[in-house]
């Protein structure tokens, strides 16, 4: 088992992507329910105010530190091997040893069917042999009883192994964490790595990627929907993990 590091409250495995496809793996091996989360500053922030969240986040099978900086954190407080392992990094290289594997994917999220589709037709260009099993772009309201208990059926029926979910954090995470005993696969929740994959979002530039502030040009790129997010979550990420770094 990796080494787990928290970060504040939250705890997250100290890991790097090679590690986490294995883990990955042995857990779709185990035809098993599971749920893993990927970290960041926002995820990490709302586990600290919200104990509700916390137990979710903490209760999953894997958290893996998706955000830069949570992985430059876990260096400071002595991992020195710590990597980041973004969302569509671990979901490329899951895709990649599908085939291999024989496993069957499933997608539930995106804004829509267009962008699920560009996206699955990027994956079956680049992964040859990738199965998968099926597709769902829900609604932007909650489902009902009856259409919860369809969609359910549908992916236990289809044999799917691993659910990449992606309806952004902390409804993602809810989901995982509620679905958990009404499903027979491992589900990541992967953000944006729809949106990154597809095409309809851009990368930062690498040399931002490198030093931790990816977040910057996201930011500057959807500034309506950030702002509040990042101009309130990262000082104070900032100053509780100084505190946590002061306590070490």
């Amino acid at each position: 088992m990796p080494a787990i590091q928290p970060i504040l409250k939250m705890r997250v495995s100290v890991t790097n992507l090679a590690a986490c496809l294995q883990q990955v793996m042995e857990l779709a091996g185990k035809k098993k329910a599971a749920y893993i989360c990927l970290s960041n500053v926002h995820m990490c922030m709302l586990t600290f105010d919200n104990d509700r969240f916390l137990k979710i986040v903490n209760d999953a099978d894997l958290v893996i530190p998706d955000g830069k900086p949570i992985s430059v954190a876990q260096r400071l407080l002595g991992h020195k091997r710590a990597q980041q392992v973004r969302g569509q990094d671990i979901m490329n290289a899951i895709c990649a040893s599908s085939g291999e594997y024989k496993l069957k994917i499933g997608f539930y999220g995106g804004s829509s069917d267009p962008l699920l589709n560009k996206m699955i037709s990027k994956l079956k260009s680049v992964h040859t042999g990738i199965q998968i099993a099926y597709v769902y772009a829900p609604p932007f309201r909650p489902l009902t009883a009856a259409e919860d208990i369809n969609v359910c059926d549908e992916i236990n029926r289809a044999n799917v192994d691993i659910l990449f979910v992606g309806i952004g954090c902390p409804k993602q995470e809810i989901w995982m964490e509620q679905h958990k005993q009404k499903l027979n696969c491992v589900m990541l929740g992967v953000g944006a790595a729809f949106d990154f994959i597809a095409g309809n979002q851009k990368h930062a530039p690498k040399w931002m990627q490198e030093i931790g502030v990816e977040w910057l040009y996201r930011l500057c790129n959807e500034p309506k929907r950030l702002w509040k997010r990042y101009c309130r979550q990262n000082p104070r990420f900032i100053y509780h993990f100084i505190h946590q770094l002061i306590r070490n």
